[in-house]
């Protein structure tokens, strides 16, 4: 009875030998997202009218938007002042993009957000714009 078990479990263990790995090398070799993966926001100030509905829509409450009157008399609207998202609690739910109607904010295939700090899972405006790692192509500027 030992022994016929033992050749039973040698005998898989060598057929699975010759199979191909399904995982992969991560950090040496990138991981193919699918096209609608929800990753980290890119921000395009330049198309922002700081109309306030990313914040408004947000459940978590975590985009923090402002702005102020734009310096040339003769032209309406605000500008941009700061836009600042809290990753410790943004679940990554897509409906600030969904909503801005200029599409000043879209979703990236990028996931990789882990810090050694609370503090720095805070993103502002700058880092956002600067964030074009993995954009998706129908989404480039």
């Amino acid at each position: 009875m030992f022994g016929k078990g033992l050749l039973k479990g040698l005998k898989y263990t060598v057929s699975n030998l010759t199979k191909q790995n399904v995982t992969t090398r991560y950090p040496d070799e990138p991981i193919e997202m699918p096209d609608r993966f929800r990753g980290i926001q890119k921000f395009y100030p330049e198309k922002c009218i700081v109309c306030n509905q990313c914040a408004a829509i947000c459940p978590t409450d975590c985009i923090q938007l402002t702005g102020k009157p734009h310096p040339d008399p003769n032209k309406k609207g605000k500008i941009i002042d700061t836009y600042d998202i809290n990753f410790e609690i943004c679940i990554l739910c897509d409906l600030c993009t969904e909503v801005c109607p200029t599409e000043a904010i879209v979703m990236t295939n990028n996931f990789e957000l882990s810090e050694y700090s609370r503090d720095e899972l805070f993103k502002n405006l700058e880092w956002l714009d600067e964030n074009d790692t993995n954009v998706r192509e129908e989404n480039k500027a």
